[in-house]
């Protein structure tokens, strides 16, 4: 799948995320203590874990996650699925994977102290990550991988997409989130693979492309003992409105046609082949499946089917 975002649509895209998006979204996160910030689930011989940075509500989430759609018919999927239609509650949740000696972390989060804390209630300090896998390099997702100059997964190794880094690296100084990259990811370059759709970040972790949020957007299928759960990272922002109705444009897509695209094909495989699923921005514990439901999805939370 190509990526048609040029570097105007890139600054158009960083323009519309608002100054005070992440400190107000930081302000109002509440902070859950203790195992209500990790939430652990056994694959094979991984143990997955889900670790809660943050989470706060938003009002008018229309513009957000449906800015085309009529008022009445956003107004209908949100009453059917028995969720307001005039605010969201937002999440944000890196994962952690536990395989052998390897402990790999997927995303930072916000950088506002959240992650430190629940990778705390899930026994693990920052020093003890081997590797920091990067989905993407929108703020939500790198914000955590720099503190006071200095990394904070010091003895970790990184990896993200190519595609991904080069885009953002070659963004001109006065992009908000080429600034963040230039400031937090491209000091870490030096310790940081690159990788394609397929590349494998260790055993039993692959790339996998879905691209359109971004234009190296990357999520993740894990395989172990035979079971599979995909980490999907921004492939779907909400876990009823970008279900219910894939094809509507989220604001922070880069590229919409792409972005919708790789939701079909990936909800469509995870839907078909039922494996679950740990989405970013899904609500915590983040874990679910997906089922097909008219002319899009459903998402089903796990309630103790990966519990370990």
């Amino acid at each position: 799948m190509s990526f048609t975002m040029t570097r105007r649509a890139a600054l158009a895209g960083a323009a519309a995320l608002p100054a005070t998006a992440l400190p107000s979204l930081v302000s109002a996160a509440g902070r859950a203590a203790g195992a209500t910030q990790a939430r652990s689930f056994q694959l094979g011989e991984m143990r997955v874990t889900t670790l809660l940075d943050a989470s706060a509500s938003r009002e008018g989430p229309k513009g957000m996650f449906a800015k085309a759609a009529s008022d009445e018919e956003f107004a209908q999927v949100s009453q059917e699925n028995f969720i307001p239609a005039d605010r969201v509650q937002m999440y944000f949740t890196p994962v952690l994977v536990e395989a052998g000696s390897e402990k790999i972390l997927f995303d930072t989060g916000l950088g506002q102290g959240g992650l430190p804390s629940a990778l705390a209630a899930a026994g693990v300090t920052p020093d003890q990550i081997t590797t920091v896998v990067i989905t993407h390099m929108h703020p939500d997702h790198i914000g955590g991988l720099m503190a006071e100059g200095a990394p904070v997964f010091a003895n970790a190794r990184y990896v993200t997409g190519s595609t991904e880094y080069n885009f953002w690296s070659k963004m001109e100084a006065g992009n908000r989130v080429g600034d963040l990259v230039a400031k937090n990811v491209t000091p870490l370059a030096e310790k940081m693979s690159f990788l394609d759709d397929g590349g494998a970040v260790s055993g039993g972790i692959t790339a996998m492309a879905c691209h359109g949020h971004t234009p190296g957007h990357m999520g993740y299928m894990l395989e172990s003992g035979g079971r599979q759960l995909m980490l999907t990272a921004d492939l779907a922002n909400h876990y009823v409105w970008s279900f219910a109705r894939p094809d509507w444009a989220f604001s922070f897509d880069g590229d919409a046609g792409a972005a919708s695209a790789s939701r079909r094909k990936i909800l469509g495989m995870l839907a078909a082949d039922k494996i679950p699923m740990i989405g970013y921005h899904m609500p915590f514990p983040a874990a679910g499946f997906v089922e097909p439901r008219g002319d899009g999805f459903r998402y089903v939370p796990v309630s103790y089917q990966l519990m370990g």
